[in-house]
């Protein structure tokens, strides 16, 4: 009886898989390039040969550098919003909890000095470019709009209506976050866990109790 072919080991991957795979790699390697070389340092040609791949294979992807450097960001703040998520929405949580779990996480933006850098490129693209500028201020917007619907269900579960409105406190909470984080990018020092903690103690004192 003949013998069967060895069966190989390797799995390939699928069109779709490999283009995901190809997209990663490419805004890892932007991000790197972006942060090492700055924004105007940095070309289509130079991410794609860092990344592997072809200058075709960029533009399957991304339409321009600016439309990269955008997903970089929404991508960005994504994260950061599910990981916002998991620490405010459960409502079996003490408010102690989440204050210190709060703590902690905007502790460690201290120590993202990489992003701190990417985010005064993503400023200083969007004062040159106003069409940038628009797409990057709908993803900030829309950002926005979901930290406001966590921190209304953190008021709201605990019965407390807050001072002002939760778009404000959105707006002034990632202003708090990302400015101290820029900060610490800049001298070396910076206190973003305690200080965004005694912001929304602050907030929690001025609450109203909704049921009065």
């Amino acid at each position: 009886m003949p013998e069967r072919p060895a069966t190989s080991s390797v799995t390939r991957l699928s069109r779709p898989a490999r283009q995901a795979q190809t997209r990663e790699a490419l805004l890892a390697t932007a991000r790197r390039l972006f942060i090492e070389n700055g924004y105007g340092g940095t070309s289509i040609r130079d991410i794609a040969e860092q990344a592997g791949y072809s200058q075709g294979a960029f533009y399957s992807n991304f339409d321009s550098k600016e439309a990269l450097l955008l997903e970089l960001l929404r991508g960005h703040m994504q994260a950061e919003a599910e990981q916002l998520a998991v620490l405010v929405a459960p409502a079996q949580r003490s408010l102690e909890a989440i204050l210190d779990d709060l703590q902690a996480w905007a502790g460690t933006l201290d120590s993202d000095v990489n992003w701190s850098m990417l985010s005064v490129e993503l400023q200083l693209n969007a004062q040159r470019c106003e069409t940038f500028a628009a797409a990057y201020r709908a993803i900030w917007q829309q950002h926005a709009q979901t930290l406001a619907q966590l921190i209304g269900q953190m008021f709201a579960q605990r019965g407390m209506r807050p001072p002002v409105a939760n778009e404000a406190i959105a707006s002034a909470l990632m202003a708090l976050v990302h400015g101290l984080a820029l900060q610490r990018a800049a001298t070396g020092t910076a206190a973003t866990g305690q200080m965004v903690v005694i912001f929304l103690r602050g907030l929690l004192a001025l609450a109203e109790n909704s049921t009065t």
